[in-house]
């Protein structure tokens, strides 16, 4: 279910799909790195100004599914105008800061997004830009991220499937939203 918080920059209303806490899995591979699935944890939210604050770490999983190490992380700030055209500034944990410009699709809650402008610092890696579709898929936030470097060309090497995460909050007011249930609970099904 997508609600729309009433203290929500009216500009980012086209955007309400990623608000929220996600977390799930996928996939990492690029040439020259370790091919691993990794864990992940977003987090999109705001603060009544016209911009999303984005958060999102990674860690290696193992083979049972349990955390190895970090991956990555990158933290950013998401903006969309009135054309639904839309731009991120991310800042990532190996040196990496980037602009990202892209577009909301018509009709249907996917964003492309291409860099327009990387820098890097001396101690990161090689890296000159990238691409990412992120989609709202059956109530869960999927997406890949392509990257080149000036060895590799562009390339997919991350995707992920997120859920939402639910507090206990939002429980309980679905809870009070519920209305009578029958007593029974069988009824409810028929």
């Amino acid at each position: 279910m997508i609600e729309i918080p009433s203290d929500l920059h009216p500009d980012l209303v086209p955007l309400t799909f990623l608000l929220g806490d996600w977390a799930g899995a996928g996939v990492f591979d690029f040439p020259g790195a370790e091919k691993c699935n990794f864990g992940q944890e977003v987090s999109f939210s705001h603060d009544g100004r016209d911009f999303l604050e984005y958060h999102s770490h990674t860690w290696v999983l193992d083979e049972e599914g349990e955390k190895v190490r970090p991956l990555e992380s990158e933290a950013g700030f998401w903006r969309i105008d009135k054309d639904r055209k839309v731009e991120v500034v991310m800042t990532r944990d190996d040196g990496v800061v980037e602009v990202w410009y892209g577009e909301l699709a018509d009709k249907k809650p996917q964003i492309d997004l291409a860099t327009d402008a990387v820098a890097r610092t001396a101690a990161s890696g090689p890296y000159s830009g990238g691409k990412r579709l992120y989609g709202y898929v059956k109530s869960d936030l999927m997406w890949v991220g392509e990257k080149q470097t000036p060895e590799v060309p562009l390339r997919p090497y991350m995707s992920a499937q997120l859920k939402k995460v639910v507090t206990p909050g939002e429980v309980e007011s679905w809870a009070k939203d519920l209305g009578d249930l029958p007593d029974d609970g069988i009824a409810f099904f028929k």
